[in-house]
């Protein structure tokens, strides 16, 4: 049987109740990334939903400001472990965004510039869930942290959310995407700690 110092308890245990298992609160907002920060232009950025049958529905920067506004306040929760609480985003729902797109997929694979992908069910996009976020604490939302625009789905591990987002892919099959690939779990819900495979 193990034996441990007087006094010994490891890390203090937040009782907050928004705290998932195995997480800590941070105040800071580290800055985590797979590679190299891409620096995109917002006069050529663009995002865009390509559906399965490969019908391309595209918005420039200009058709994005154009649309009605969110400002969500989210809780965020790293796979790494920590949390933060009470984030103000601004950006537009993907409720929004594809209201007018005919599909049957059940998935998504999430593209980014720089190369990143993530892949989660279309569901987990959908009823007041998830934003293409361009701002941040009444900023823009800088590179470091996914600046002109990223995906903002806070109720799954952060590394859901991704950075620089250029496009969604919408499948009928699941297909893993850059971290997934790489071990971590395909959903990634923060309150079951499913940070990698098998969890």
């Amino acid at each position: 049987m193990a034996t441990f110092s007087p006094g010994f308890r490891g890390r203090p245990r937040s009782s907050d109740v928004r705290l998932p298992p195995g997480q800590y609160e941070t105040f800071d907002f580290p800055v985590l990334s797979a590679g190299p920060t891409p620096r995109v232009s917002r006069d050529t950025w663009q995002f865009t939903v390509t559906t399965e049958a490969g019908t391309a529905h595209a918005w420039s920067w200009t058709d994005l400001m154009a649309l009605p506004s969110e400002r969500p306040t989210v809780d965020l929760h790293c796979v790494t472990k920590w949390s933060k609480f009470e984030t103000h985003w601004q950006g537009v729902s993907l409720d929004l965004l594809l209201q007018d797109v005919e599909t049957a997929a059940d998935y998504a694979l999430v593209h980014s510039y720089g190369g990143y992908t993530t892949d989660l069910p279309l569901e987990d996009l959908l009823d007041g869930q998830a934003w293409i976020a361009y701002g941040y604490d009444g900023e823009d939302v800088t590179p470091e942290h996914g600046g002109p625009a990223r995906l903002l789905v806070p109720h799954l591990y952060l590394w859901k959310s991704a950075k620089w987002v250029r496009g969604i892919q919408l499948l009928l099959e699941d297909e893993p995407g850059f971290w997934e690939s790489a071990g971590y779990h395909d959903y990634g819900d923060p309150w079951r700690e499913q940070r990698y495979q098998g969890d």
